[in-house]
């Protein structure tokens, strides 16, 4: 086993009522729970810890409850090499300016891609090399999976990593897509993603093609259009991410009212919480649900609506965090549940000499570029 994770366990001290009995927190109000005391001590019985919330999770495992949910951003992919967006001179959106974009967040915007689809293609080719491999992170992830505890992985990344650590596809929601499929903007016609790849590291723009090869001919890369003759389409064609102005997948919302009203345990990993409506989904956890925040800072604290974490709070009976590298803190947490052997065989199973992995489309899945690309919904 390595040496001590650098990470902080941090959790707010809860104080009795009697001695909080008209305090605020700073400008934010004392917000009255709505849970009896009994309730709120039946979640982590007032040990707001990660050693709390590692007890909790051994129970459902001893249970065999699948009653853990992890919502997962960019942070946990920055050790397979892949840039999250926010971290200020590492961060995706502090090294764009090559492509003279408007603004940063423009290179993932649908009306700027229309118009001048160049600078994403540029940067997909660059973030599209076949050699990303999960971190332990997503083993960690696999490894809840394994116990029999994993209810649903939400994802921000676009990378397709929660596939190739092997987690089961209907345990993990892409929330904001990923380049495992394609399809033309405007006709909707589905491509494949060698072919797409193919154009991009070409340094072509990938159209669709139905526009220029007639029914039962071979297009360019080989792909064949659908029968019917020739079509007058030339769409631009475009990896299933979920650019800022487009919608996010159905399934994402048909899961998460359900899966966050059921779970015990939220895990938050990696992500700044930045974008809706992926970050709200912590307020979807139902109020006899833990949260654990794993990240290198602080996100999430309750708001003058009194939503979010309630770290600082007096009130607080279910979330505390650990702060620091992702990798390392979730080797702490496995020190907690007794699980370190556990999560280190699958990290170097993982990582195996000659292993390779296999093709997006074949559902494992190479990486597929920076993760956390989001789109707030119209």
């Amino acid at each position: 086993p390595d040496p001590a994770p650098a990470v902080v366990p941090y959790q707010g001290t809860r104080r009795s009522r009697e001695e909080e009995s008209g305090r605020t927190m700073g400008n934010l109000p004392s917000m009255p729970t709505q849970l009896s005391e009994e309730e709120e001590r039946s979640v982590l019985d007032y040990d707001v810890s990660v050693k709390g919330i590692a007890a909790l999770i051994r129970q459902c495992a001893e249970n065999k409850e699948r009653r853990v949910v992890i919502m997962a951003g960019a942070g946990i992919s920055v050790s397979a090499g892949i840039p999250d967006f926010r971290s200020p001179g590492t961060g995706l959106y502090d090294n764009l300016q090559k492509y003279n974009l408007p603004q940063a967040e423009a290179i993932f915007d649908i009306d700027y891609f229309q118009e001048t689809p160049e600078a994403f293609c540029a940067l997909a080719k660059e973030m599209w090399p076949d050699n990303f491999k999960p971190t332990p992170t997503h083993h960690f992830i696999k490894l809840l999976e394994d116990k029999g505890v994993l209810m649903r992985c939400y994802t921000q990344n676009i990378d397709t990593l929660e596939r190739a650590a092997g987690i089961s596809s209907d345990k993990v929601v892409e929330a904001h897509g990923s380049f495992a499929e394609a399809h033309c903007i405007k006709c909707k016609a589905e491509y494949p993603q060698k072919w797409v790849r193919s154009q991009i590291m070409q340094d072509i723009i990938p159209r669709c093609i139905e526009c220029t090869t007639p029914a039962g001919g071979v297009g360019v890369g080989g792909y064949t259009p659908s029968a019917g003759g020739e079509s007058r389409c030339g769409g631009l064609v475009k990896p299933d991410i979920v650019f800022f102005g487009e919608n996010l997948p159905q399934r994402f919302h048909e899961l998460r009212k359900g899966d966050l009203n059921q779970a015990k345990v939220l895990i938050v990993i990696g992500t700044s919480l930045s974008v809706a409506p992926f970050a709200d989904l912590i307020h979807d956890a139902g109020d006899l649900c833990a949260r654990l925040l794993i990240n290198m800072n602080q996100v999430g604290g309750r708001d003058h609506a009194g939503k979010g974490f309630r770290f600082d709070c007096h009130d607080n009976y279910r979330d505390a965090a650990l702060l620091g590298p992702c990798d390392d803190a979730v080797r702490a947490l496995c020190d907690e549940l007794g699980w370190r052997d556990e999560l280190e065989a699958l990290i170097t199973k993982g990582n195996g000499d000659g292993d390779e992995l296999e093709d997006l489309e074949g559902g494992a899945g190479g990486a597929g570029g920076a993760a956390e690309v989001a789109a707030a919904e119209a």
